[in-house]
């Protein structure tokens, strides 16, 4: 069954490469993936302790805010909720954000997600993808390697934050990145959610 295309959007069988800044070198022995914020405490992981946590492979469509469309891409990563499971939130948190580095500064990009959507299969922490027919691949640098953030089907993927570097769980819905320079807050593409 042909899937519907969200209004304004085109299909590609691309993945086209969109970045604000630099592209993140990764060095091991810098990394390390933070959960803090509204929990009772902050953890820490490095990229081995974040590589052991269990994975699944899931099949999401990617909607771009530029107007394309990528159907059917399958993703190999860490499901958000193995990391919700490490830290325990206080009463009252329904949001989270999720940073990346921005030219140097490991959390000067995050983009402001609501946590009831994100405890599926499809708001992954990705490093593998392939597209349909296509053989397995580590993300590229480009992409976001070696961890990036991929936001399930009703979020635009400027949701999907690239070189993750951690998640700040909130009681209350505050601005990313974009969100500060006039684009939605909720980025649904089926709403055609672009800006504020």
């Amino acid at each position: 069954m042909e899937k519907p295309l969200p209004p304004g959007q085109f299909e590609t069988k691309n993945w086209p490469i969109l970045h604000q800044g630099d592209v993140y070198t990764f060095n091991e022995n810098e990394w390390s993936f933070e959960l803090f914020g509204e929990v009772k405490e902050n953890v820490s992981l490095s990229f081995q302790e974040v590589m052991k946590l269990p994975s699944v492979t899931s099949t999401i469509d990617l909607h771009c805010v530029t107007t394309w469309s990528k159907f059917n891409t399958a993703f190999e990563g860490i499901p958000l909720r193995n990391f919700l499971e490490l830290v325990t939130p206080h009463e009252g948190v329904e949001f989270v954000k999720i940073y990346g580095y921005y030219n140097g500064d490991r959390f000067g990009y995050s983009a402001n997600l609501p946590l009831k959507d994100l405890l599926g299969d499809d708001a992954l922490f990705v490093y593998r993808w392939k597209d349909e027919g296509g053989e397995w691949q580590d993300i590229s640098p480009k992409h976001g390697y070696p961890l990036r953030f991929i936001p399930p089907e009703t979020f635009y993927l400027w949701k999907g934050s690239k070189w993750v570097s951690g998640i700040r769980f909130m009681k209350e819905d505050e601005e990313g990145f974009w969100e500060e320079l006039g684009y939605s807050m909720t980025a649904n593409p089926f709403k055609e959610e672009r800006y504020q």
